[in-house]
């Protein structure tokens, strides 16, 4: 008989009204040693109630479906939620209206439906490790058609003139550790201005820290 430490799984909840894309999306992730789906949800309204029963780490959100969408149970799961779980957007089209405002909502990211098998999981692991599906093509193409000026947070928040840096090389989709090179400075010292440029901003990820930027002004889509 042997003995081990079992691996850690990171519980999923998959929110679409297409019965296919979530039977689809089921039998990618539980294919995974360290995924589990935990349970499905056909319309928004159910996903708060869900997510307090079983509390995933994850929640994969169509944006698009009848009833109450993806953008407004965002908004609800992260008013609602005391440590809500990380949101990932799906959607058909890239360049929608519904995602930027997903995200705007609190997603941490994106996700085609036509996204291969493995980019589905990368993508699950990379938001359950509290990081951001960030891109940043995406992201500025987003801004520029639907991006509206929003509250300058930018202008309260105070950043020094290096967690202005980071944040604009942040709104590039460099990592800690491509930033830290770049600025010639250490992986620490950069997660603790990225920590400070997200508790200045009170966003919750990278991906809220980069629409605000956006929304402020204070990088444009153009360039």
């Amino acid at each position: 008989m042997t003995s081990g430490t079992a691996t850690p799984s990171t519980g999923v909840l998959i929110v679409d009204d297409d019965e296919l894309i979530r039977v689809g999306l089921r039998a990618i992730l539980d294919a995974q040693p360290d995924l589990r789906v935990l349970g499905e949800a056909a319309d928004g309204a159910e996903v708060p109630p869900l997510v307090a029963r079983l509390r995933p780490q994850v929640v994969l959100m169509d944006v698009r479906m009848p009833g109450i969408d993806g953008i407004q149970a965002t908004r609800r799961l992260l008013a609602t939620s005391a440590d809500p779980p990380r949101v990932l957007v799906v959607t058909t089209f890239a360049n929608d209206e519904y995602v930027y405002e997903a995200l705007r909502a609190g997603a941490s990211g994106f996700l085609l439906k036509r996204a291969r098998p493995a980019e589905v999981v990368e993508a699950v692991r990379v938001v359950a490790r509290g990081e951001s599906l960030l891109f940043p093509a995406a992201i500025r193409r987003l801004a520029g058609a639907y991006g509206g000026r929003g509250a300058d947070r930018l202008a309260s928040a105070r950043l020094t003139d290096r967690e202005a840096e980071v944040l604009r090389l942040m709104t590039t989709g460099l990592s800690n550790p491509e930033i830290a090179t770049h600025l010639v400075v250490g992986v620490e010292t950069v997660k603790t201005h990225v920590g400070n440029v997200l508790a200045k901003l009170g966003v919750r990820d990278r991906t809220q820290a980069v629409i605000a930027a956006y929304e402020s002004g204070f990088v444009t889509p153009s360039g």
